[in-house]
């Protein structure tokens, strides 16, 4: 019997004694290995269940988020296999390289991975296709090669396949999942058709490829239709008249070369005439886009900033017109082609890093143009390129550094690589333009979403998505702060904390305070601005941690500061906040759509507590930008323990 035992023992993996002591171990040596000093994991914890980024379960760790935190290295072998209970890890946007370890095939629990952003190499490992639990995976972003595998067909829960960014080669399997809602292989160097399984996914899964048919515009050659052939130029009729037929095509060839000739004297006349045409109508179109977009940043600039962005309506103008309608209020059009006075000297659009260049200046001048609204360092724009890219632009006002400068600080912002920041992709600088190019946010601004829409059709903001915006707002700010000691944001405010989607925040308008000078119209950040900021070009860290305060009681409340918004009084929120603490009515502060999420009104204070200690008066009382993201990720874990049961499609919220 003991024998017996014995053997049962055997057979059983070490996965059957893994404990939280194994995971502990397994977590320091990753650390060791891609690590470093980047993880400031407290050792002296027996647990490890209140380290950053990681999360547990009946005494288990079952998520390991690690984003951004400078891993750098290759994933070592026979390490993350030990956290048998995992169910999400995020690895993204780091430094990783190499392939990916084959004992990760033992997770078999995992649901969420999420790798993009690094630098893994090689082929689509076939061990992943026996993660059979897998609900997200998130490939993009990579050094990726290869075919891609039809094995993916084996995941059948996959809810999420991102594939794009990488260097797939060859033709598209037809992957046909039943749950697959999010699929992207967007530039790769894929060819052939789009499989049947694919065709109904969006245009936008296949930018960058050579893939053709359905839903794509191009249709695949072997489905286009031959020409008919020729019909032969002899007949049976006509074979005993050779004489006749000579002289028929000599005659021919005078009545040809007649037509031709009068053919090509009317084609230079009508060609005379069309560019005389185009160029009065052009001038008129000139007119007319102008005066469009002159009145659309008008409307904008008289409109809160919540307004001015949901206010945005599509009348055809272009980015070019933009620029034009900037020259004729600076008296410098006469009546040269705007896109050419905007593009003189040949310069180009400059990109940074690996962005792809999907699109060149001439291309974004022509795009249509939407005007989301006018802030303190210019107007933005929307604009759809003829490719179908969306991106957003702003057009610089009150620039009056060299151009040499202008790139020497401009190039600082476009290599400032984060998750929670906006990313600036390119720039354009020419005399009488300044043109930025950022990643367009569909969802628009917090401010747009707090105070845009009162109406009975608004969806109401819970509690987990503004503590969601919280935390990454914070995280951006803090990857700010940590680029050097003098480096501030300096116009933080919610019109300036953009989301996707997916509600997650990204941080817009940094790094731009250094490159205009004083503002030529009243700025609209007033009541964000920290007691002692006297120079809005000089922001120190400590005061943006206050306009970050005055954000999260924006987020509490409900309430926006001091400035008027869609016509309603602002308040001084630190000073009114305080004043209803201080009187012990705590919960009259809170937004009435919040006052719906008891379960986490310890929560709620701990937040608003946060929020009051960021506005202290005198910056030393102020705590740090790191310290403020890790009291709201704490109070997040903590609202997250009261909510245990996530279904498998929440994505993840890094």
């Amino acid at each position: 019997m003991l024998l017996l035992l014995l053997l049962f023992l055997g057979l059983l993996s070490p996965a059957a004694f893994s404990d939280l002591s194994t995971d502990r171990a397994a977590l320091l040596a990753l650390r060791a290995a891609v690590g470093g000093r980047t993880l400031f994991w407290n050792t002296n914890l027996t647990t490890p269940c209140n380290w950053q980024g990681v999360q547990c379960e009946n005494n288990r760790v079952t998520v390991l988020r690690l984003p951004a935190s400078s891993l750098f290295g290759t994933l070592p072998a026979d390490t993350l296999s030990n956290l048998t209970a995992l169910r999400t890890l995020s690895l993204r946007l780091n430094h990783l390289s190499g392939p990916l370890p084959g004992d990760l095939s033992q997770l078999s629990q995992l649901r969420n991975l999420y790798l993009q952003g690094n630098q893994f190499t090689e082929s689509v490992p076939d061990f992943l296709f026996s993660l059979h639990s897998l609900v997200r995976l998130n490939l993009a972003s990579n050094n990726f090669s290869g075919e891609i595998p039809s094995g993916f067909n084996n995941l059948t829960r996959l809810r999420t396949l991102f594939l794009e960014n990488n260097q797939f080669s060859g033709s598209l399997p037809d992957i046909e999942l039943p749950n697959l809602d999010q699929f992207n292989v967007s530039f790769n160097n894929l060819n052939g058709s789009v499989p049947k399984g694919l065709a109904g996914k969006p245009k936008n899964a296949f930018l960058g490829t050579l893939l053709c048919g359905k839903p794509l515009d191009s249709v695949c050659a072997d489905n286009a239709g031959e020409s008919p052939a020729a019909s032969p130029s002899g007949s049976a009729n006509g074979s005993g008249n050779s004489g006749k037929s000579e002289k028929k095509k000599l005659s021919g060839g005078a009545i040809a070369g007649i037509v031709i000739g009068s053919v090509v004297g009317l084609i230079l006349l009508l060609l005379l005439l069309f560019i005389l045409c185009r160029k009065r109508s052009g001038n008129k179109a000139r007119s007319v886009d102008v005066a469009a977009i002159k009145n659309q940043e008008n409307e904008a600039g008289e409109k809160p900033a919540a307004e001015a962005e949901n206010a945005g309506m599509n009348n055809g103008f272009s980015v070019a017109a933009a620029a034009a309608a900037a020259m004729s209020a600076n008296g410098s059009t006469k009546g040269e082609n705007p896109a050419n006075s905007a593009a003189a000297a040949a310069k180009k659009l400059v990109f940074f890093g690996n962005a792809p260049r999907v699109f060149d200046l001439e291309e974004l001048l022509r795009a249509s143009a939407e005007v989301l609204g006018k802030g303190t360092f210019g107007t933005a724009y929307k604009a759809v390129l003829e490719v179908g890219t969306v991106v957003a632009v702003k057009r610089l006002k009150d620039v009056t550094i060299s151009e040499r400068e202008f790139k020497e600080k401009i190039e600082g912002v476009g290599a400032m690589d984060n998750e929670n920041l906006v990313p600036l992709r390119a720039y354009y600088y020419s005399r009488e333009e300044k043109l930025l190019v950022y990643d367009y946010m569909p969802m628009g601004s917090l401010s747009a979403l707090l105070h845009g829409n009162k109406g009975a059709g608004r969806t109401p903001l819970n509690w987990e998505i503004r503590t969601r915006i919280a935390l990454g707002a914070a995280r951006g700010i803090e990857y700010l702060h940590f680029q050097g000691h003098s480096v501030s944001h300096g116009n933080i405010k919610s019109s300036n904390i953009l989301l996707t989607k997916s509600y997650d925040a990204r941080v817009s308008d940094f790094g731009l305070n250094h490159l205009v000078g004083p503002p030529s119209s009243p700025t609209r950040v007033a009541g964000y601005r920290a007691p002692e900021v006297t120079d809005p070009r000089k922001v120190s860290q400590k005061a943006d941690v206050y306009s970050l305060g005055v954000l999260l009681l924006e987020l509490l409340t409900g309430k926006a500061p001091t400035h008027a918004l869609l016509n309603e009084e602002g308040v001084d929120l630190p000073r009114w906040v305080q004043s209803v603490v201080r009187e012990e009515w705590t919960s009259e502060v809170f937004d009435l759509e919040l006052l719906r999420y008891q379960n986490v009104e310890d929560e709620m204070v701990q937040l608003l507590q946060l929020g009051i200690d960021c506005t202290a008066q005198y910056p030393d009382n102020r705590p740090s930008i790191s310290e403020v993201a890790r009291r709201i990720e704490e109070l997040r874990r903590s609202s997250l323990r009261d909510n245990q049961d996530q279904p498998d499609h929440v994505r993840e919220t890094d």
